[in-house]
């Protein structure tokens, strides 16, 4: 019961969360009425079904059973970041809320193994507990308290006796590793990337068990009778990174839309009365950036990766600038996209608890193209309008523009594709409830 509560009441934050966010976009932006229904009819006109389909056609999916290693491989292979995730003991139900579980991100996986990797170099230095008389799973135990381990780790009793004895009491055992923590990670080095996935307990933990840990994706799908103005307000007001469309009475899922594919496809809407004018306007005219300055999470270029990595999951963000000096100078962006490179290049991640953030940054920059490319800091001004915006974000294929202002180019402000999203649409009273036959905070009640 008490744990009931508690998942209530973090949903009932996060809708209120929304509603905050969505009410201080609409009294900012201040687009008149008339022409804000303009812009709502015109979305709400717009079928799901017209939206372009994926590449290839067809959504990939994970099962639920799926192990992390495995589902790694399935998302890299597909050359995408997230997938929905089939729950087994359902998979052929045609009703989507027993069918599937919510939706696996890229980064979550590899942010439960840097967590993983942090919990099993404690874990390394049990070779001198346990002469002492201190058994594998006590070693375990004191591994969560050393951390502070919350999320998949906490959920999934990982940590506890299965570090301490397969990690620790095995693959330390026979490789000799130093006593201390930071000495066990670095002298694995090249090692330690493949037992992260190969060794126990990661090679046989599930997709299931740490789904929901890290990042906010709940599995909420429109209709493929739906309308894009459906898309985009669970895409804006209620954060959604992506949203399945699915037709009833079908257990596949017919598409998969992204914030990126909707500012892809806003871009293409060039011409039309609604869009230029709307486009044409200054951010500030919209009230763009929505954060305060000393709102925005930013990291120093000096502080570690690993802490720019922590900071984005628990603020449950993408991205942050890269800044120098007191008046914040931006020179930089690191995203959740870029943790990948922890995993692609094992010499980077035999290092990844001393690296900066300016080292990690160069290192991607000088990887080459087997790796793919980092993505500078994308900026803006003031005065600049919010047509320029959408084609910085989709040109540069990037989830977020800054705000600089000065001489320096200081950080002054962020736009994310859900601000620019927010930009177009309001909520109609009740209009899930009455579109959908569901309320929000049911569907994130799942």
């Amino acid at each position: 019961m008490a744990g009931s509560e508690s998942l209530d009441k973090e949903i009932s934050s996060t809708v209120s969360s929304c509603e905050e966010y969505f009410e201080k976009v609409q009294s900012r932006k201040n687009l008149p009425k008339s022409f804000q229904e303009t812009l709502n009819s015109a979305f709400a006109g717009i079928p799901v079904s017209s939206f372009p389909r994926v590449p290839g056609g067809r959504v990939i999916e994970i099962p639920s059973e799926t192990s992390v290693s495995e589902a790694v491989k399935i998302l890299s292979d597909s050359k995408i970041l997230s997938a929905p995730v089939i729950n087994k003991d359902h998979e052929s139900s045609l009703d989507w809320r027993e069918r599937y579980l919510g939706i696996i991100d890229y980064s979550s996986i590899i942010l439960w193994v840097l967590e993983s990797a942090e919990l099993a170099a404690i874990a390394l230095s049990a070779t001198s507990a346990t002469a002492a008389g201190v058994g594998a799973g006590a070693v375990g135990a004191l591994c969560v308290a050393a951390l502070g381990a919350t999320g998949p780790v906490a959920a999934a009793g990982l940590a506890a006796t299965a570090v301490g004895a397969a990690v620790a009491g095995g693959v330390a055992a026979d490789r000799g590793i130093g006593k201390d923590a930071p000495t066990a990670v670095d002298r694995l080095g090249k090692d330690f990337y493949q037992v992260i996935l190969r060794e126990e307990p990661f090679k046989s933990t599930t997709v299931r068990t740490i789904l929901k840990a890290f990042r906010y994706a709940p599995f909420v799908p429109v209709s493929t009778e739906s309308s894009m103005l459906s898309v985009l307000l669970l895409l804006s007001k209620y954060r959604l990174r992506n949203v399945p469309v699915i037709k009833p009475g079908e257990p596949d899922i017919k598409n998969y839309i992204t914030q990126s594919a909707v500012v892809y496809g806003l871009e293409d809407c060039k011409g039309r009365d609604w869009f230029d004018h709307i486009s044409s306007l200054p951010i500030s005219d919209l009230g763009l950036p929505f954060m305060s300055p000393s709102e925005v999470i930013s990291i120093d270029s000096e502080e570690h990766i690993l802490e720019a990595f922590k900071r984005m999951r628990d603020n449950n963000i993408g991205g942050l600038p890269v800044v120098e000096g007191t008046n914040k100078k931006i020179v930089g962006n690191i995203s959740m996209r870029d943790i990948r490179y922890l995993l692609l290049q094992p010499e980077v991640f035999s290092n990844f608890r001393h690296l900066t953030v300016m080292n990690f940054t160069t290192k991607i920059a000088t990887a080459g193209e087997e790796y793919g490319l980092a993505i500078p800091a994308i900026t803006c001004r003031h005065d600049s309008t919010l047509g320029s915006v959408i084609n910085s974000l989709a040109s540069r294929s990037v989830h977020r523009v800054y705000v600089g202002g000065g001489d320096e180019n200081e950080l002054y402000g962020v736009i994310t594709l859900r601000d620019v999203i927010s930009c177009f649409v309001s909520e109609p009273p009740n209009y899930f409830e009455s579109c959908h036959g569901f309320s929000v905070k049911e569907m994130l009640n799942r």
